[in-house]
């Protein structure tokens, strides 16, 4: 395993051959809250990741013991002035979209508090592995803000219109059995074992073929929101991508010669 540190509070680990990268939230004095220095490395992490074709999925977790996040840093944001508060939205937008733009699947593993902008980085993965000491929410409306961080956005997607509005709007935390039951978490796992269990879950994404998992989560993502003939489009788009691939004649050579597939990666 190798490891690269993002400035003071994010840390990369790349396990086994590469393909698994965890992005580790580490900032556990101040419990991962998103500070302006936190928030720009999770966004260059985001970018470094992004651009490494060995990477096929990334795990986001955290090093705190009782915390995943637990949002912005509000002790930060209480110092601003009006006009620096205007110059640190896109530092702080920078991060989110940093992870919900990653073009390889995501995994989120969560335990403690995922609240606010925390939950907010896990909404933007594709999966949520949470242990049942997990609690989440999206209190912003309690402090005179809203989830901006994405929140108002995909967790409609996830739970549906009014399910989302409720959440919202009493600005309640959910803890972990009630959040698998509405699909806040899509995996719910013993104390202790969320990343063990969402680095398990990267170990088999990442056994797949790189070309097909960018492909499939670009078809996912875009089809997400439109009529079915649109996202049928979208998906036959992504499918002639792949079609003439390298990939896709190793896939299918392995497959009947039954080995293990030799993935080229285009």
């Amino acid at each position: 395993m190798s490891e690269e540190r993002f400035g003071e509070f994010v840390l990369v680990r790349r396990h086994g051959d590469g393909h698994v990268a965890e992005l580790a939230l580490d900032r556990p004095k101040a419990m991962n809250a998103v500070s302006s220095e936190m928030a720009r490395s999770i966004g260059a992490a985001c970018t470094a990741l992004g651009g490494d074709r060995d990477v096929r999925v990334v795990v986001l977790t955290s090093t705190h013991e009782r915390a995943f996040c637990v949002g912005a840093d509000l002790k930060e944001r209480n110092s601003f002035s009006d006009a620096e508060l205007v110059r640190q939205r896109p530092v702080a937008r920078g991060a989110y979209t940093g992870v919900l733009e990653l073009p390889v699947p995501t995994v989120a593993a969560v335990h403690g508090f995922a609240l606010g902008g925390g939950f907010e980085l896990a909404l933007a993965c594709d999966v949520i592995v949470a242990d049942r000491t997990a609690v989440v929410g999206l209190p912003e409306v309690s402090v005179g803000v809203i989830p901006g961080g994405g929140g108002t956005q995909l967790l409609p997607r996830r739970v549906g219109a009014g399910r989302a509005a409720e959440l919202i709007f009493s600005a309640r935390r959910v803890e972990a059995a009630e959040a698998r039951e509405l699909g806040l978490v899509d995996v719910l796992v013993d104390e202790g074992r969320d990343r063990e269990e969402a680095l398990a879950l990267g170990e088999r994404i990442g056994a797949n073929s790189p070309v097909g998992l960018r492909a499939a989560k670009r078809a996912l993502r875009l089809g997400q929101g439109l009529d079915l003939r649109a996202g049928l489009e979208v998906e036959d788009a992504a499918w002639r991508a792949v079609a003439f691939s390298g990939d896709r004649a190793e896939g299918v050579a392995a497959f009947n010669e039954k080995r293990k597939p030799q993935w080229p990666g285009e």
